[in-house]
C-alpha cells in the first residue's frame, strides 16, 4: 500500500484569539464603542468571545453570526451586504450568510484559518473593529 501524504494547515490558536481579540476591543475603547467580539477557527467554531459591558445583548449572536460567515464564504461580510445592496437579495437566502458588514476571515499565506466577527455598532464601526482586529497579524 502507498504512503499517502496528508496535507499540513495552520491553525488558530487560542493565544492568537486572544490576541485579535485584545487589538478589537482596544479599537472599541478608542473610540468609545461597545462591543462584542466573537474569534472562530476554520470549522466557524468560536474560540473567543468577549462582550464589553453596555453591549447588547443581541450582538453576541450577531458577532458569532459574522464571524462564521466570513469563514464560510471566505470573504468578508461587507462584500455580503454590498451584494444585497446591490439588488442580489438572493444572497440574504444563503444558508449560513450574514449579510452585515463587521465579519472579516483571518488569512494566513493564503490559508483561511478563522474569522472574527463584531458587533454593537454599526456596520462599518463594526468592521473597523473587526479590522483593528486582525492588524496584530500583520505587525
Amino acid at each position: 500500500m502507498a504512503k499517502l501524504h496528508l496535507a499540513t494547515k495552520k491553525v488558530l490558536t487560542l493565544e492568537a484569539a486572544r490576541a485579535i481579540a485584545a487589538a478589537a476591543e482596544a479599537e472599541a475603547k478608542k473610540n468609545d464603542w461597545t462591543m462584542v467580539i466573537c474569534i472562530v477557527d476554520d470549522g466557524a467554531h468560536p474560540i473567543y468571545l468577549a462582550r464589553m459591558d453596555g453591549t447588547q445583548i443581541a450582538s453576541v449572536v450577531v458577532a458569532q453570526d459574522k464571524a462564521a460567515s466570513a469563514v464560510r464564504f471566505k470573504r468578508p461580510t461587507k462584500v455580503l451586504e454590498d451584494a444585497v445592496a446591490g439588488g442580489r437579495t438572493v444572497v440574504m437566502k444563503l444558508a449560513g450568510a450574514t449579510p452585515i458588514e463587521g465579519g472579516l476571515p483571518i488569512v494566513v499565506d493564503g490559508e483561511v484559518i478563522g474569522g472574527i466577527g463584531a458587533s454593537g455598532g454599526t456596520s462599518p464601526q463594526d468592521g473597523q473593529v473587526a479590522a483593528a482586529g486582525l492588524a496584530v497579524l500583520e505587525g
